[in-house]
């Protein structure tokens, strides 16, 4: 492509990094037209008879252009993602259905298929024949076996479900922006002075009376655990559990998911009948470690037995101490979380609010760096690159010389940025087949923090210490690998119910003294955090526990039921309930939808997968366990550990079954011991 055309369109770049601070929704339809052209032509550049059946020349050709439309592609996604406008959703939208019938035709092309068939194993080397390996099922999956009709149709499928998981996504993230509470004062006692601050200054901002209340994580969650006024928790409550669904009030119920939903199910439905399975799961565990969804199911049932009477046991507490201390003998589903952050300051002497006086964002972020660079002997540090807002920040992560890898970090929560956190990559480690030189892994880490308020620092709370600690690990699985090959190098390739191994591990870190109490200093004193309030916050580490496991099992069980028992065209509620009346120790009132907003299974890709969180909860737990087996006289985790964790998994990425690589770092098969034992749940 012409420099004429690179310095006209931004998304035509390919020389470094995105250009984000330049793209705008104009250049979206331009940019993606050109490279789906330029696909399409490589794509029948390779399939001609003539062009040879070997790995390097299809990637060479087909790798390299493909690469360039997910790398142009990715960059509207993100920005689609984290600075939202009507324009650019519309240019997004626009340019959807085009993106995904290529990629549809892509993966289902039999010509393609039969050249990859005829590639001879024996000529490539280990990481491309497990590459070679994923792209043949891959082919099978999508549809590349298929003929005529069926195959028109599967594509067919493809797109719609694009669109609705779209749409989706986009009732979640308007039904939440959409909604304001001006609380006054009085509806505020008890909640902290930096969360009121912040909804002052947002109402003053809309030219308002009174406190803005969202239902945004940093405001929702401080108000629900902290406001004395149940009332005013039954009105937040009420909105944020209803969002997306018909049960929303006033003009919010323009964001229903609820029809959506129904087609999403009823497409993945026709999708796994036409490649010859029973049902979505069937296909959803193709790819994963676990070999079935029976098999899944069992696990969940099994574990959920485990955690049942810690759960109970949780509850009669709470139900106990709301009656004897706070005068409520029938707590409702918004007095919950009031009622657990009052039996915590009470049986641990110590508040969330309290705790997070100590963590402010820069201080937790270096040492975050400090324990990564430690334990896996690489460099972080400060790095510039085009960004899409001001606050976002971009670092290098080095070894010696060498440039391993570069992330851009973007914390704060703002209007137009989806909930939640998430790692996603922004290109892949490569040996470039078109010009020899190896392509370094750059990532995006988004979260969803407070900002900071009257000139201070960010106060992050230990959850959402947690929360970064655990996009890190994705983003060190994603840029600490060794692997050449882009299909199987970093988190590329690695079975779905694995991929949170690397995430969940790090986030033992944020309960390791030794790591934890030097990323601490008061906001107002700068002192670090006492090694008492450490030993508060240790012993309520298993705080509802079992509830919290229960809960996880929840989502997950009814998520892979839904997808192999559920009939598409019925309503999912009524599973749901059956689901919540064999697991959950809580029931939430009738109107309750909060699966409305279940943007993991119907629009993030976890379809009958999201089970995969506790999958991994025990790899992870089972190798953070070889650190407390190593840890050093000093209390801090053993280096000689952290390489061969390094080594075993991280630098391995894809290239092997995960099981392969755990094996290989622990020596044996994963154990659930270490997980129960970590939860408190090991008597059991």
């Amino acid at each position: 492509m012409s420099t004429a055309k690179f310095n006209a369109n931004p998304l035509l770049d390919f020389a470094d990094l995105p250009l984000f601070d330049q793209i705008s929704p104009a250049h979206v339809a331009p940019a993606i037209d050109t490279l789906l052209a330029a696909a399409s032509t490589a794509l029948e550049t390779v399939t001609a008879p003539s062009f040879p059946a070997e790995w390097t020349a299809i990637a060479k050709t087909l790798d390299v252009s493909t690469e360039q439309l997910g790398h142009a592609w990715g960059a509207v996604s993100h920005l689609n993602s984290v600075a939202d406008t009507p324009e650019l959703r519309a240019a997004y939208n626009e340019a959807l259905p085009r993106v995904t019938e290529f990629w549809t035709r892509l993966g289902a092309d039999e010509r393609l298929y039969a050249k990859y068939k005829a590639i001879d194993p024996a000529t490539l080397n280990t990481e491309q024949r497990q590459a070679h390996k994923n792209a043949m099922r891959d082919f099978v999956l999508g549809g590349a076996d298929l003929q005529g009709t069926a195959k028109a149709r599967f594509a067919d499928i493809q797109e719609q479900q694009a669109s609705l998981s779209q749409k989706f996504s986009e009732n979640a993230l308007d039904a939440t922006d959409a909604y304001a509470y001006y609380a006054s004062e009085a509806e505020l006692d008890g909640v902290p002075d930096d969360v009121k601050q912040a909804a002052l200054t947002a109402a003053k901002a809309q030219g308002q009376d009174g406190y803005k209340l969202t239902l945004k994580m940093p405001c929702y969650l401080p108000v629900m655990q902290s406001a004395k006024s149940s009332a005013l928790r039954h009105t937040l409550y009420r909105a944020y559990v209803t969002r997306g669904s018909d049960q929303a009030e006033g003009e919010a119920v323009k964001f229903d998911n609820s029809a959506l939903i129904g087609q999403i199910l009823a497409l993945r439905q026709e999708e796994a009948r036409l490649l010859g399975y029973a049902n979505f799961g069937e296909i959803s565990v193709i790819p994963k470690m676990a070999e079935s969804p029976q098999q899944v199911v069992s696990f969940l049932r099994d574990l959920a037995a485990k955690a049942r009477p810690y759960a109970q046991q949780d509850v009669a507490d709470l139900r106990d101490f709301a009656a004897s201390q706070l005068g409520l003998k029938d707590p409702q589903a918004w007095d919950w979380p009031f009622i657990s952050e009052r039996l915590k300051e009470a049986r641990y002497a110590f508040s969330e609010q309290e705790v997070k006086q100590y963590f402010t964002a820069p201080r937790v972020l270096a040492g975050l760096f400090k324990i990564v660079e430690t334990l896996f002997e690489v460099s972080i540090r400060r790095d510039t690159a085009p960004v899409w807002h001001p606050a976002v920040e971009f670092y290098r992560i080095e070894r010696g010389t060498e440039l391993i890898g570069q992330f851009y970090l973007d914390q704060p929560a703002r209007t137009g940025k989806r909930g939640g956190a998430w790692m996603d990559g922004v290109r892949s480690r490569w040996l470039r087949p078109d010009n020899g030189q190896l392509q370094t892994p750059v990532a995006h880490l988004v979260c969803n923090f407070a900002e900071g308020v009257n000139g201070q620092p960010a106060l992050l709370m230990h959850d959402d210490v947690i929360t970064l600690f655990h996009e890190f690990g994705h983003g060190l699985h994603h840029m600490l690998t060794q692997v050449d090959e882009h299909a199987v190098s970093g988190i590329s390739g690695v079975e779905w119910d694995a991929v949170e191994l690397p995430s969940q591990f790090m986030e033992n870190f944020c309960w390791d003294w030794s790591v934890l109490q030097p990323m601490t200093a008061h906001v107002q004193t700068g002192e670090p955090l006492p090694r008492t309030l450490f030993n508060k916050m240790l012993a309520a580490k298993n705080f509802q526990s079992g509830m919290q496991t229960l809960r996880q099992i929840e989502f997950a069980l009814f998520d892979m039921l839904m997808h192999t028992e559920h009939p598409p065209e019925q309503d999912i509620m009524p599973l749901l309930d059956l689901v919540r009346a064999e697991v959950a120790v809580l029931q939430p009132p009738a109107w309750s939808r909060t699966a409305h907003t279940f943007s993991h299974i119907f629009s993030g890709g976890y379809a009958a997968g999201y089970y995969s969180y506790k999958w991994a909860e025990v790899l992870s737990a089972d190798a953070y366990a070889a650190f407390e087996e190593t840890v050093g006289n000093d209390g801090l985790p053993n280096v000689q550990t952290g390489r061969q964790y390094r080594q075993s998994i991280l630098e391995a990425g894809g290239s092997r079954p995960a099981i392969e690589s755990f094996k290989a770092f622990r020596g044996r098969e994963p154990s659930l011991d270490a997980l129960l034992r970590h939860q408190g749940m090991a008597s059991l």
